[in-house]
């Protein structure tokens, strides 16, 4: 009855646990699995099947039912399971940070910080971020540069996507759940066998919810998504020591994405005045011709409904969003080593007319993102020595269309600006790593990799075309920009672990990491750097080994940092290597079983960052000047000079994040169990941009969940009760003070309200 009731903590437990949480893995690398202590979390962050507890990261694994218990069903949700994760939702595109590493630009030629991979399958693209998640065996979060065994854009850390392969028995799993916003979610999955040589299993998500967001202006909600997706999966074992994985998907997200809140800084009441004195502007630029004003302290924000405010007088933004994904994994154990080869193939259309405050459209006429990655890996252990080497390619190809409008510029509407840009983008790599044992208790480990990255765009831009109407109806020829990018890069590894026994593990570490280079419109620029020391401990302790209690400490000394600029309207944003920041924190994780009935775990994460040379443009609120949006320090019109930004904290940083969950399991014996759950999550304040303007700060906020799930006694069916986010937070996910042309607007977007229902699962 002990170990039932273990087991069944571990596998209902807290909703949301940002911790290690015991789950069941499967093997992976083609390795065979022996009977796993269920306290044992098996992971493969480093290319190999490995208990967590031994591995000298600092990591969160999350189990694929608890993704299903806290309504995960896509990347923009993984926030509530994983607080180390720091989530930007700006319309279609998404971006995340960990330890204060992330990217705040959306620019076709910028990557992401941390390296995403779904079954090894490498995600990069913004606008792909938005993937559906579903039937996952787990998620495993890496903290930290992850530069050797991940490589390029790994300066934060990697997030794997494990999804769940099929099983050599017949079985059938199957969730629904009904919740406020009139929300529907079905998924699950059949697995078939296929003659003892492995098996098939087909899954599939729908889910929908209506608009979280009410706007009294044009009488409409925002917010509603509808996502269906599919999942055939094939796995085969036809002889010993080979495993072959193949998985085709589809899918498809219809919504009508969160209206920004906004508020006009022109309307009667709103502004700096003249000389930048009124409603917490500052004057930034006395020298030059013009008052120019930031709005470094004024307070709109404070008086946002979050949950009814005016969206832009355009209306809503409708987004359609279609993936087709091919991936596969074949390893083959030979006895030296392990060969294994694992590739994806990803085509992604994405179509969105999004309505810009106060009155634009920012219109996609054609999105394509195409990426294929291949990995050909050999593992093994020769005399102790655990190595591993191989090599890596990454395409990508970006065809995007787009144009921004304004549809009361001439009878017919203008374009304020249209473009098409084509990038395609190639990245080659080489790596090895070996973990050598020293002495009984102490192993060294290193790791190199050369990474090669090139990259090409054909940029065309029709400016400004008045009473244009569709634009490629103007019959004007574009400018055309030919553009290249490339360079080198080698990453390494050092670090000593020290395991004076099976249930401890001490570790120290110095790894680099970097995110490529690229261009904007203009020209190239060069690829941002992070060197990190940490150390770390992982406990593990209790007569069934039920505890666990991991701490860690990290310095990271980040260069070159890749810096989006407004220098000029007509150009747009260009991309600069204006930054340093150093950034130290602290983590501690504790997991723990009081008793049979009862579990504890909770986290807490401390992150010291601040940009130490920082150069970026003001966008102005500039007096009596028309459209002039960019400040300039030097009143000279031939030199400009830009502020330094140095003692700013990044974006989406909180200082503290600290989470508590506690599980009691009711035990009626023959009748069942019912788990009690509380997952309680606080995160203090934050800012939302570079410039840490006050109308782009987060206060401190907590979130807490609660849910009841009942499992007879055989487990096969179960029954949830849940309500997320208690407290009915709606955190600020995105805020940005825009002036262009005749506008200056502030405009803001949030996180999903309180929301809750009941879910109903079986599984046989």
């Amino acid at each position: 009855m002990k170990s039932r009731n273990l087991r069944t903590a571990m596998l209902a437990g807290s909703a949301i646990a940002a911790m290690a949480t015991p789950v069941f893995a499967q093997e992976a690398q083609g390795e065979k699995a022996s009977a796993i202590d269920p306290n044992v979390i098996i992971v493969t962050a480093q290319n190999r099947a490995q208990n967590v507890q031994d591995v000298p990261i600092a990591m969160s694994v999350l189990g694929g039912e608890k993704l299903e218990e806290a309504g995960v069903t896509d990347f923009n949700q993984m926030d509530r399971v994983a607080p180390a994760l720091n989530i930007t939702n700006d319309t279609v595109f998404t971006r995340v940070a960990i330890r204060g590493v992330g990217t705040n630009s959306n620019d076709e030629a910028q990557d992401q910080s941390i390296a995403i991979n779904i079954d090894g399958e490498y995600l990069n693209r913004a606008n792909v971020l938005g993937v559906s998640l579903f039937d996952m065996e787990r998620v495993e979060v890496l903290r930290g540069p992850q530069g050797t065994l991940y490589g390029r854009n790994a300066t934060g850390g990697a997030i794997n996507f494990v999804t769940r392969k099929p099983g050599d028995v017949f079985a059938v799993n199957l969730t629904g759940t009904y919740g406020n916003y009139d929300q529907i979610t079905l998924d699950g999955g059949v697995d078939v066998p296929l003659a003892g040589i492995g098996g098939i299993r087909l899954s599939g998500l729908f889910d929908k919810h209506d608009g979280y967001f009410y706007h009294p202006n044009i009488d409409a909600r925002s917010g509603s998504s509808e996502k269906k997706a599919g999942r055939l999966s094939l796995r085969l074992e036809p002889t010993d020591g080979l495993r072959i994985d193949l998985a085709g998907e589809y899918v498809k997200v219809d919504s009508i994405l969160a209206a920004n809140a906004w508020t006009n800084l022109n309307a009667a009441g709103n502004g700096p005045g003249a000389d930048c004195s009124l409603n917490g502007f500052e004057e930034i630029a006395p020298l030059t011709p013009n008052v120019q004003c930031i709005p470094s302290n004024t307070n709109f924000l404070s008086t946002i409904d979050r949950d009814s405010y005016d969206a832009a007088f355009t209306g809503v933004s409708p987004s359609e969003q279609e993936s087709k994904v091919v991936r596969g994994k074949v390893a083959y154990d030979f006895g030296p080593a392990i060969v294994t080869y694992t590739g994806g193939y990803r085509v992604t259309d994405q179509d969105a007319d999004i309505a810009l405050a106060p009155a634009y459209y920012f219109y996609d006429f054609f999105n394509r993102t195409k990426t294929q990655s291949h990995e050909l890996r050999l593992n093994g252990t020769l005399n102790g020595i655990e190595w591993q080497t191989g090599a890596f390619y990454f395409h990508e190809n970006l065809r995007n269309s787009r144009g921004l409008f304004s549809p009361f510029i001439g009878p017919n509407g203008s374009f304020i600006n249209a473009f098409r840009r084509d990038v395609t983008a190639k990245s080659w790599a080489a790596f090895g790593q070996v973990d050598v044992p020293l002495t009984a208790t102490l192993t060294a480990v290193g790791g190199l990799r050369y990474t090669h990255d090139k990259r090409h765009g054909l940029f065309d831009n029709y400016g400004f075309v008045f009473n244009s109407g569709p634009v490629e109806q103007t019959g004007d020829a574009p400018s055309q920009l030919d553009l290249d990018a490339k360079g080198s890069k080698v990453t390494w590894l050092a670090g000593l672990n020290y395991k004076p026994n099976a249930d401890t593990l001490i570790y120290g570490k110095v790894s680099t990491g970097y995110k490529a280079g690229g261009f904007d419109s203009v020209g190239a620029y060069d690829p941002e750097t992070n060197t990190a020391y940490e150390i770390g401990s992982k406990l593990t302790f209790g007569d069934m080994r039920q505890h666990k209690f991991n701490l860690s400490g990290y310095y990271y000394d980040y260069k070159d940092l890749q810096v989006s600029v407004l220098l000029d309207n007509s150009i747009g944003g260009q991309i600069f290597n204006a930054g340093k920041a150093v950034i130290w924190g602290a983590e501690a994780e504790l997991s723990i079983g009081l008793d049979e009935h009862n579990f504890f775990n909770a986290s807490f994460n401390y992150t010291n960052a601040e940009y130490k040379d920082l150069l970026a443009s003001y966008v102005v609120y500039c007096v009596g000047c028309g459209d002039i949006g960019v400040g300039d320090l030097d009143p000279d019109p031939n030199n400009i000079v830009q502020p330094n930004l140095a003692g700013n904290k990044p974006p989406q940083t909180p200082k503290f994040v600290i989470t508590m969950g506690y599980d009691h399991i009711f035990d009626f014996g023959s009748a069942g169990t019912l788990t009690a759950s509380v997952f309680s999550k606080f995160k203090s304040s934050y800012f939302t941009d570079i410039f840490n303007y006050r109308d782009s700060k987060q206060k401190a906020f907590t979130q807490t969940d609660l849910t009841l799930l009942y499992k007879p006694e055989d487990e096969r069916w179960s029954v949830q009760a849940f309500v997320r986010n208690l407290e009915n937070e709606k955190p600020l996910t995105y805020a940005a003070y825009v002036a262009a042309g005749p506008d200056d607007v502030y405009t803001w977007q949030f996180g999903t309200p309180r929301t809750y229902g009941i879910r109903v699962g079986i599984d046989f």
